[in-house]
Parts: C-alpha cells; structure tokens; sequence
C-alpha cells in the first residue's frame, strides 16, 4: 500500500480553504486548482458552465493520461463552491483537528474532497505508480442546485464511472441518495389597515402560519425530509399583508412518497385558504394561494454489485479499512452525474457540521479517504 503524505494534504487544506470561492465566484480557486494539476503533468480545460449559470469560470476538467495501457478511466470529482458565510475564512488547527474560528464555515465541503484528490494525484505522479487514465472534475456551484454538474460538458470527460467526495462520513459510500423538489407557496390574502378596519382584510402571514402548523416536517420516515426554509410576505406593520411567499424542498429516495409529501404540504395550503372570506360592500373575497414544484435533482441509486463499489469496497479492505455502501439524506454532483449516464457513488472525507460555523474536518479521516482512494486507483490498473 503506497501512504500518501499527509503533511502536504494537511497544507494544500489549509491553503486552499482560505481562498473565497462562493458559489459563481470561484474563479481564484479554480486557478490555484489549475496550477496543481498542470504541474503534475494533468492537461486542464475549462468548460462553458459559468456562462450559463452566471458564474467567474466553468467546470475544470483536468485529464491525466495513464502510464499502464487497456486500463479504463476513473473519474474523481469534488465541488469548489462553499456555501456563506465563506468569505475570509480562518482555520484554526488544533493537530489533527481543523475548524473554523466561528466567524465562517470551514469550507471542508468541498475542499477536503479536493484536497484528497489532488493528494492522490501527487502520489500517482511522484511515485510511478501504474495507473490508467484518470478525469477530474472540480465543479462549480454545486451549493446552489448541483448547476455545475447539470451543465458539465460530458464530451470533455472519457470516464464512466469514478467518485464524488462530498459526505461527513469517513468509512461510508454513499449509494442512494434523494430526489429533491423545491417548493414555492404563495398566499394571497386581502390588505386592510391593521389599526382600524382589521376586519375588512385577509392575513396572507395568518393563513400561511395555519397551513404550516398542520404540516408534517422534519424527518418524516427513514427515506423522506421536509423542510420549509425562507418566508417573504408584509409591507407595513400597519397593513394587513396582503402576500406571503414561503419557500422550501421535500426529498426522499421513494418517487411515491416524494409525490404524497408535496400533495401533503400543498393541502395543508389549500385547507387554511379556504378557512378565510370576509364580505365587503355585498362582494365576497376569498384567499387563494398557489404552488410550483421543481426538481431539484433525481434520486441516485447505484446498485451495491457496480463494479465500482465492489472496487471501492476491496481498496479499503487491502488498505485495512471497512467501507460500507449507504443511503444518505443529502443531494450531491453524483445524482447528476448518474441521471446523465455514468456511474458514480458519494464517498466520505469526514467533513462535520458542515453549512454552519462550527464545522470542522479531522486530517486523519482525510488521510483514510486518500489512501482508500489510491488504492482503487492502483486496483483499477490491476494492481
């Protein structure tokens, strides 16, 4: 088993956690990124995603040839994009123990997955270890709808099948993972003034309130989440408001249970409206509302008996690790690259908290994930 060198992951980490790369402004990292790989002999590209999703730069494609022939690519892929607060980001070390000093995120999601491939390159490169071709893409805005990995020019990448790394979990290969639909509810109701004539108006935010109260959120069964995350409505504190938006997502691994959710939060809506009239000058006003569901992402579900698995699942064992394939509750660039035609699965690099202030990543997880990943990079080749 070749180690990998875990100082020098630790350092490109720690360097690269503290270049801001916000989603669509990630033009600086992938730079920093550029100059990595080209320098380990990789040949890079970028390709026109930015453009369509209003971002600095496209996804970087880098290609590195193989030195062992027949072997087929792999492909390895993590996310530049980090979620805010992330701009001016800190790291505190602690040994082994990285985290944010409470101000930003840490930016372990994504650039412990990054760093651990551009490690693995490293070792590949300076070693001569046999190896086949291999493409890695880092992807742009994946934080905000997977919209790199929707947009990727497939036609710049030769694999067809490889990994993610983009989960908490070390030990764990993330196989099923849920569809996503994103949910926008509007309210109308019927303005007043709030002081004088209360009862001439509808409360867009009262009837929201209602519908939400009966709905089932959170956690709803071991496959399916809800959530509501973002409420818009009022303009006066005087005025009976008159339109609230209420913004969020269901998801679950089970298309049937995904549909009876949406239909759920949608009824919760359709009931409270209907609960609210009010008769004004002989005419009556009734509050309605209105919905769109869009999908996010479709489920992924790659079979435990894919070569890749079975790959990954091996690598750990000869490096004296255990890998699990499970089913996890988020979306990741790996349900894109399924639903387009590859073959992908969601390995653990020990990001923790991740998407708050307190997150933080242990450098030995990070070095497990390496290793477990060099090794299936040398058993790809035979090996």
């Amino acid at each position: 088993m070749a180690a990998v060198n875990a100082q020098r992951l630790k350092h490109l980490f720690l360097e690269l956690v503290q270049i801001d790369s916000l989603s669509r402004h990630e033009s600086a990292c992938a730079a920093r990124l550029r100059r990595e790989l080209e320098a380990l002999g990789a040949s890079c590209r970028f390709d026109g995603a930015g453009a369509r999703v209003g971002g600095e730069v496209g996804n970087l494609i880098a290609h590195l040839a193989g030195n062992k022939p027949g072997v087929p690519p792999l492909l390895l892929s993590a996310h530049m994009d980090t979620v805010a607060p992330g701009e001016g980001v800190r790291p505190v070390v602690e040994g082994d123990i990285i985290r944010s000093d409470g101000r930003t995120v840490l930016g372990g999601d994504d650039k412990s997955g990054i760093a651990i491939i551009c490690e693995v390159i490293h070792r590949l490169h300076e070693a001569h270890i046999p190896h086949g071709p291999i493409d890695v893409v880092f992807t742009i805005c994946e934080e905000i709808g997977l919209q790199g990995a929707r947009h990727l020019d497939l036609s710049l990448v030769t694999a067809r099948e490889g990994l993610v790394f983009d989960s908490d979990a070390p030990g764990c290969l993330f196989v099923r993972g849920p569809a996503s639909q994103s949910l926008e509810f509007t309210v109308h109701g019927l303005e007043a003034h709030a002081g004088m004539a209360p009862e001439r108006g509808l409360s867009a935010i009262k009837i929201a309130g209602e519908a939400i109260a009966a709905m089932r959120l959170g956690r709803i069964d071991d496959e399916t989440t809800a959530n509501l995350g973002i409420i818009n409505g009022g303009r006066a504190l005087n005025v009976v408001p008159n339109r609230v938006t209420v913004r969020g997502e269901a998801r679950s691994r089970n298309a049937a249970k995904l549909t009876a959710q949406v239909e759920h939060m949608a009824e919760c809506f359709r009931q409270a409206v209907a609960r609210h009239r009010v008769t004004l000058d002989g005419r009556l006003f009734t509050a309605r509302f209105d919905y769109r569901a869009d999908t996010q992402y479709q489920a992924m579900n790659v079979s435990e008996d894919a070569p890749i698995v079975t790959k990954v699942i091996e690598a750990a064992r000869r490096t004296g690790r255990e890998v699990k394939p499970e089913s996890c509750g988020g979306g990741c660039d790996a349900n894109i690259f399924n639903h387009r035609g590859l073959v992908v699965a969601n390995l653990g690099t020990g990001m923790r908290d991740i998407h708050t202030v307190r997150e933080w990543v242990n450098i030995q997880d990070m070095i497990g994930t390496a290793e477990v990943t060099l090794e299936l990079v040398q058993l790809q080749a035979g090996g």
